[in-house]
């Protein structure tokens, strides 16, 4: 009895089929981000959600839900720009530079300096009380009082110094260079024109009194008289 024989399959020989075949049994290798970045997006995810809801409850309490906008969540389009490049460059940075977020202690500095921040801010809020305002006040109103006690004691700005310290502290937490650099100076250039304007109209409000806290007490930012 004769056997017939079949010829064999034709094996993938033109490049494109023999890139696909090593594809399909090698499998396409997509980096992934390290394990130390996605910790931190968490973290700097968490520390958004925190310190933005605690601001509109606070201003909630002291002011009442009908007179609390947006603005209490500090949330503007420069805001929502700044952090979403904050986000990118340390996505960018996780997968063509993972070494960059390896560094733990940065990290942990920014951890630190986000907690201390966010509780320096909250005891200034909660102190002031409805003196606290998202907005500066160009027209006395009944609820403005000069606070000189408790945190104000020491520093003139406690919340302004607390909101510094976060937002520098969210971008060294993610071992974001480039980021950290510009928030701080952008953030103190920030500080430095509204500090003066925000204080013409308090000395319109308080005249002596508060010129004389002024001269005794520090602004509480770094270069800020």
């Amino acid at each position: 009895m004769r056997h017939l024989l079949l010829p064999a399959p034709r094996q993938a020989s033109t490049p494109t089929a023999q890139a696909l075949t090593h594809s399909a049994s090698s499998g396409l290798q997509i980096p992934a981000l390290p394990m130390a970045a996605r910790a931190q997006a968490w973290q700097f995810a968490a520390a958004l959600v925190f310190f933005h809801g605690s601001e509109y409850v606070l201003a909630a309490a002291f002011h009442g839900h009908r007179n609390v906008t947006a603005t209490s969540l500090l949330i503007s389009k420069q805001y929502v720009l700044a952090m979403s490049f904050a986000m990118l460059e340390h996505l960018t940075e996780g997968f063509l530079f993972p070494e960059l977020k390896g560094y733990q202690f940065v990290s942990n500095i920014g951890l630190l300096m986000v907690l201390v921040g966010e509780i320096i801010r909250k005891i200034a809020v909660i102190t002031a009380g409805r003196a606290f305002t998202h907005v500066i006040r160009i027209h006395y109103e009944d609820q403005h009082q000069l606070i000189t006690h408790g945190v104000y004691r020491f520093m003139r700005h406690p919340g302004y110094l607390g909101f510094l310290m976060w937002a520098v502290g969210t971008q060294l937490m993610l071992c974001n260079p480039i980021s950290t650099v510009a928030f701080a100076l952008v953030l103190w250039r920030f500080f430095a024109k509204r500090i003066p304007y925000e204080e013409f109209f308090l000395r319109q409000f308080f005249g002596a009194r508060y010129e004389e806290y002024a001269q005794n007490v520090h602004s509480g930012l770094p270069f800020i008289k």
